[in-house]
């Protein structure tokens, strides 16, 4: 007898496979090297990407959740990763995927990576380029945040205590390694521009990497380029180098060198510099004394000095001069105004007689005219006009009938009438 095959459901074989994948140990944490693949949104809480194999052609589906706290490099698309995780089965799709809980460049520390790339990302904002802020030649507060137990402190208060001892020396304790190292920088940052401190030294003494790594922090990078006080970096020895030692405004490779360059002028200097102007300025008022002394007598000497009314007898007589000519020009010119003004009366009295002759004429001989048709010189030769109900002249008989009301205008007045009728003579 043939035993009868027994068919799987889809749903049934892929808890199968789920279940094989689940208990198999290894592929419970699996270690895989790839390149990155197909990378998502960078923005999201959790990574989702694909991890290739150019030469086998094969590829996986990978996940990290949380990613932005368990990698301290930025990834990217064809990067050579080494990862860990757990290889997963998904039942709706029938896929699976590995869920990462690690990831680090291959052949390059995450560590360096990190450091690299956020240098790139700074630099292309032009943060590490930007204007330096100049320091003070004489400051009279100098703040240096760093460990309270480490050696800079000490070393700094010595310096400026040698070159500048009226400047006042200010510790601000920080932590300088680890997770509180980054929080602690800032808060004393924070302080610095509110107190009024002409500089401020930051620093620790050297290290790993790892030990530095505080000094790579984005958000105090871009506390210290924000800073209105001048910042001296001095981080580690000579060959360590930090993304804040960039981004300050001077970078010292010791603490002794950083409080030399907070105090460029020392009180040796100030002694020095002093001394050579109160030389140079007693000599230079020697001189001029000197100068002065010799010109003063060469005026003295001079005989305008000794009969001094000499200096201005001449310019009195040429005063005295200039007044009389003075007055008899405007004398002339108001005598000459006074003929012209009257002149140009008379000349515009004789036109105005002339200009209104013609006029004159022409106004009498329409008078005369007008005269002669006057209503009233003609009403006072026994003429009258009559003037109908409506107010207008009556011009014949026809616009009057019997009974209409008129008004007889005479050359004295006028008089109302009242028609009767025709009169036929």
């Amino acid at each position: 007898m043939v035993e009868q095959a027994q068919y799987l459901s889809v749903g049934a074989l892929t808890k199968y496979l789920k279940a094989k994948f689940d208990n198999d140990p290894h592929l419970g944490k699996v270690y895989l090297t790839g390149e990155i693949s197909n990378l998502g949104n960078r923005r999201s809480r959790h990574l989702y990407f694909s991890i290739k194999d150019p030469k086998e052609k094969a590829v996986i589906r990978a996940a990290m959740f949380s990613y932005a706290s368990r990698l301290k490099f930025e990834p990217e698309e064809g990067m050579k990763v080494q990862a860990i995780g757990r290889v997963q089965v998904y039942e709706p799709a029938g896929s699976y995927s590995i869920i990462l809980e690690q990831m680090t460049p291959a052949g390059v520390g995450d560590l360096f990576m990190a450091l690299q790339q956020l240098k790139e990302k700074l630099s292309k904002e032009g943060l590490f380029s930007q204007p330096k802020k100049a320091l003070k030649p004489l400051p009279k507060k100098i703040a240096v945040i760093t460990s309270p137990t480490g050696a800079v402190v000490e070393d700094v208060a010595k310096t400026v205590e040698r070159r500048l001892p009226q400047a006042q020396v200010v510790l601000l304790p920080a932590v300088v390694q680890g997770d509180g190292a980054v929080p602690s920088l800032l808060k004393q940052l924070d302080r610095v521009d509110d107190m009024g401190f002409d500089a401020v030294i930051i620093g620790r003494g050297g290290g790993s990497i790892e030990d530095l790594w505080a000094f790579n922090d984005e958000s105090l990078v871009r506390r210290v380029a924000a800073m209105n006080t001048p910042v001296i970096a001095s981080v580690g020895h000579e060959t360590d180098n930090t993304l804040v030692d960039l981004v300050a405004d001077q970078r010292a490779a010791t603490p002794t060198a950083a409080a030399e360059l907070a105090t460029p002028v020392s009180n040796q200097n100030l002694v020095d510099r002093v001394m050579e102007l109160s030389s140079r300025l007693t000599l230079a008022g020697q001189q001029l004394v000197a100068n002065k002394k010799q010109a003063l007598n060469y005026v003295v000497e001079r005989p305008i000095m000794k009969q001094p009314d000499r200096l201005y007898a001449t310019y009195q007589q040429e005063v005295d001069s200039l007044e009389k000519r003075l007055y008899q020009a405007f004398s002339r010119r108001v005598d000459n105004r006074r003929y012209e003004e009257k002149a140009l009366v008379e000349r515009l009295v004789a036109q105005k007689t002339q200009l209104l002759r013609p006029y004159k004429e022409k106004v009498s001989l329409a008078a005369a005219k007008l005269d002669l048709v006057s209503p009233l010189k003609i009403l006072s030769s026994g003429y009258t006009f009559v003037k109908g109900p409506d107010g207008e002249i009556v011009k014949s008989k026809k616009d009057l009938k019997k009974d209409d009301e008129v008004r007889l205008t005479f050359a004295d007045g006028d008089l109302s009438a009242k028609i009767l009728g025709e009169q036929n003579d």
